[in-house]
């Protein structure tokens, strides 16, 4: 049984080692540079999942080292163990969350109000700060030696506070699951496949963690548990977490570098006049704009022209995303009704629907990056009021 196990400990270092040079790469790669000029959420998803990775190539690395004899018998190899941490996981879960957001949305940043999300992580240091100061104590004569086994309380902490760990990924991945239903219900089919695969992953994950981890927060049966199963059934698919996403990630990343770097013929300037004009007619005129499930097949079958051609005119020549184009006529048509006096009777998120609008936080996010207000301080600065939403 000692090979089967020295094998699957190679397997968890070798797959610590892939995350970190996977996490490298990706980090190098978000960089901008002068084929991706914007910087954009190309370059913001490539750095989350970078995160992303290397937070999980320590983990593994932390479980390789805990095996060495090294690491648990030399006083050198004790002291590093209880002062550097490897076991970061409290981030994960809005890594994941923002990662999503990153490739839906192609204006997302993470804003100050945000970082919030990621200072739950002092669950995962405490245990370091903690014996940090146990050992100051100790030489500073402060806390007489071997007054109390702080490394007992540590081992306690640490089973414990994989429920808070547990309970962050679920929740964060329910709010990406979220996030990935509201895409599609405005009409985003096209990137969506990536997203979906990524949270299905971590949810699979997720149920295997909750197996693992019921049985192991249980006194009587924790023991028992590492002494038959070990880490493995955490580590291993956890290895395999990395490998799937260090290659579709990377790949991902990379092909879209390709994509920028293709340069297709320009649009003769006649098309592009055509399409403007009968871009502004499909909503100005025929205000497709009232429909929520319009698309940009939707958009490309009314006005007889190829979606390519309305996606290059759009990004290319007026500068603006389809949603971003469609949900401008929206938000201007919402501006008007707000301050109307027979609106009044209306909610924002009502007028919001009446306006061809199929979420409130679609509505609030188009209308704050359009105006650079939210819809209650346009109000308050125009002096108009409506019921709450």
């Amino acid at each position: 049984m000692h090979w089967i196990a020295g094998f699957f400990d190679t397997l968890i270092l070798l797959g610590a080692l892939q995350g970190f040079i996977v996490s490298a790469l990706l980090y190098y790669n978000s960089r901008p540079s002068s084929t991706d000029q914007s910087g954009g959420s190309g370059a913001l998803s490539r750095r989350l999942l970078a995160a992303l990775i290397f937070l999980l190539a320590l983990a593994c690395l932390d479980i390789f080292l805990m095996k060495q004899s090294w690491s648990t018998s030399t006083t050198a190899g004790a002291v590093l163990s209880a002062i550097i941490p490897l076991i970061i996981i409290m981030p994960v879960g809005p890594l994941i969350f923002f990662y999503i957001r990153s490739c839906l949305d192609p204006e997302f940043r993470i804003s100050h109000r945000q970082r919030i999300h990621f200072y739950p992580v002092i669950i995962d240091l405490f245990p370091y700060a903690l014996a940090i100061l146990y050992i100051l104590g100790i030489l500073s004569g402060i806390i007489p030696n071997n007054v109390y086994h702080m490394g007992d309380f540590i081992d306690t902490y640490d089973v414990y506070s994989d429920i808070p760990r547990w309970l962050s990924l679920v929740i964060y991945l329910w709010l990406s699951g979220r996030y990935i239903s509201a895409a599609a219900r405005e009409g985003r089919q096209d990137k969506l496949q990536w997203p979906k695969n990524f949270v299905r992953i971590f949810s699979i994950f997720a149920i295997i963690w909750l197996l693992f981890l019921l049985p192991y927060v249980i006194p009587r049966y924790s023991n028992a548990l590492i002494d038959t199963l070990d880490w493995y059934p955490i580590y291993l698919p956890l290895v395999f977490m990395i490998y799937w996403l260090g290659v579709k990630g990377y790949f991902i990343s990379y092909q879209h570098t390709v994509e920028k770097k293709i340069t297709r013929p320009p649009l003769q300037e006649d098309t592009v006049d055509q399409t403007i004009l009968v871009l502004k007619r499909c909503m100005e005129e025929d205000r497709l704009w009232l429909d929520p499930g319009l698309n940009l097949s939707l958009l490309a079958k009314h006005s007889n022209i190829p979606p390519k051609t309305l996606s290059a005119v759009l990004n290319q020549h007026m500068n603006k995303t389809f949603n971003e184009f469609v949900n401008e006529y929206r938000v201007s048509e919402v501006r008007k009704r707000l301050l109307m006096p027979e609106s009044r009777a209306l909610t924002i998120a009502g007028l919001a629907y009446e306006c061809g609008f199929n979420s409130l936080p679609t509505f609030q996010r188009a209308f704050k990056a359009i105006l650079g207000l939210s819809p209650k301080e346009y109000l308050s600065q125009h002096g108009g009021s409506m019921r709450n939403e």
